[in-house]
């Protein structure tokens, strides 16, 4: 088949959902694509307003001129290697569901095992109201998270970015939760001087600029490069954020950091001689390590 097809007002029966998905399937395979179906069947459940299981109920529901148009728009996006998330404006984290856009990283399922030990942590505190920071917060998906499911807290989510801020700032409204607060601020200069906190937690960029150059076109050509890489070793932030947390945390105060593949050892001894006790490391579903812990004594 061929893409002029789908657009050919001449023949607006030609492509029946099933046939669009085999066809644009293969395609975006045949380039290199993983996940191909998956992404195809997502991309058409969004331009015809349905859930995608909801596609296996109309396989033979013909297409009109202005829903083959739609969808090709967004294939071709696609091909670019633009991020899905991206393409349909929202991702989901931790069971909720966020704007997104150029202007943040795409939240990761791996750091949602940042969220849970925040989350654990928090339960063991006999605090009615812990205090929490969020550095570089982007879309919000941590402190949004962390204020959905624990209430009580209160939050600062932080970022050098006023686009990132306004893109979190619609997910709080979003998701109603009042217990957020976000501010514009760079951790390597300039963060609010009069405020101590129970947690301080951050996903911080934490690639190196040698590892950048080989990252992934969705993730190298799409995805802000200050949320992504330091820059430098991939540890700049890793030391700004544990000198800041040694002053900022109140006593028995805990510091959670995702990492990046190979950096357990070196985080760990940035932060321990940041005087953090208690230091631990805990993997993700990939058996990598993940998410680095620390307690102020």
């Amino acid at each position: 088949m061929h893409t002029a097809q789908a657009t050919s007002s001449s023949a607006p029966q030609t492509w029946t959902v099933l046939s669009l998905i085999d066809w644009a399937a293969r395609h975006l395979a045949g380039q290199g694509f993983d996940e191909a179906r998956l992404h195809v069947e997502l991309l058409l459940a969004h331009v015809l307003h349905l859930k995608r299981l909801d596609l296996y109920l109309q396989f033979d529901r013909p297409l009109t001129a202005v829903e083959l148009a739609d969808f090709k728009s967004l294939f071709k996006r696609r091909l670019t290697h633009e991020p899905l998330q991206y393409i349909l404006g929202e991702t989901e984290f931790m069971g909720l569901s966020l704007f997104v856009d150029s202007s943040v990283l795409i939240p990761r399922p791996e750091t949602e095992l940042l969220v849970e030990k925040a989350i654990e942590r928090l339960a063991a505190l006999p605090l009615p109201s812990p205090t929490i920071l969020d550095i570089g917060t982007g879309s919000g998906n941590i402190a949004i998270a962390l204020g959905h499911f624990v209430p009580q807290a209160r939050i600062m989510a932080t970022d050098i970015s006023p686009a990132a801020l306004a893109t979190a700032a619609r997910n709080v409204e979003r998701h109603a939760v009042q217990n957020v607060s976000l501010v514009e601020a760079d951790v390597l200069g300039g963060m609010p001087s009069d405020n101590s906190f129970d947690m301080i937690l951050s996903n911080p960029p934490y690639v190196s600029l040698v590892e950048y150059a080989d990252l992934q076109p969705e993730v190298k050509d799409f995805e802000p490069r200050n949320a992504s890489t330091d820059e430098a070793d991939g540890l700049r932030y890793i030391r700004a954020i544990a000198a800041l947390a040694a002053t900022r945390l109140k006593a028995k105060g805990s510091l959670l950091m995702e990492i990046g593949y190979g950096q357990a050892d070196d985080a760990s001894q940035i932060v321990s001689n940041a005087c953090f006790s208690q230091v631990a490391i805990f993997p993700d579903v990939a058996g990598i390590p993940r998410v680095i812990i620390g307690s102020r004594p």
